[in-house]
């Protein structure tokens, strides 16, 4: 039978993937101290420790493949339609920016992906958080088991 302790620290556990906005790798550290505090007294609480941990992993591997993709094509874009050659002596500097690049469209592409990414893991979070409060399992989808 689950207590009311076991139920707030698999929430608290969730919710502590916020700590990223007040301080570097808080959604990993915060996660994995509360997790490694509380695993052994719990079934409930190790299990959505893992989940949390495990979702936290598996979207910073999407992005850290999202940005390999999107910021090299970014570069190549913004670097292609400048006139580095041609400074006519510094009397007259003209940076010529040409149309639009498909990889501009493309790069734009990813970034509107990583932003509803960003959205949808909020969103995950917050329902994993409620589930947890109500005593019940939950399992984030698209995540890799890292930690079994």
């Amino acid at each position: 039978m689950l207590d009311n302790h076991q139920k707030n620290i698999a929430t608290l556990i969730h919710l502590s993937t916020f700590t990223r906005f007040f301080f570097p790798l808080g959604n990993f550290i915060a996660p994995i101290v509360l997790w490694a505090l509380n695993k052994d007294k719990s079934e409930f609480v190790d299990s959505h420790g893992k989940q949390a941990i495990n979702f936290q992993i598996s979207i910073l591997l999407y992005a850290l493949i999202l940005g390999s993709i999107a910021i090299p094509l970014f570069a190549f874009n913004l670097f292609s339609g400048f006139d580095f050659i041609n400074f006519n002596n510094f009397d007259h500097f003209h940076i010529s920016i040409s149309k639009p690049s498909p990889l501009l469209f493309i790069t734009g592409g990813l970034g509107v992906i990583a932003f509803i990414g960003f959205i949808i893991e909020l969103i995950l979070i917050i329902r994993a958080s409620l589930t947890a409060r109500e005593g019940k399992p939950y399992h984030y989808p698209f995540t890799i088991n890292f930690i079994k």
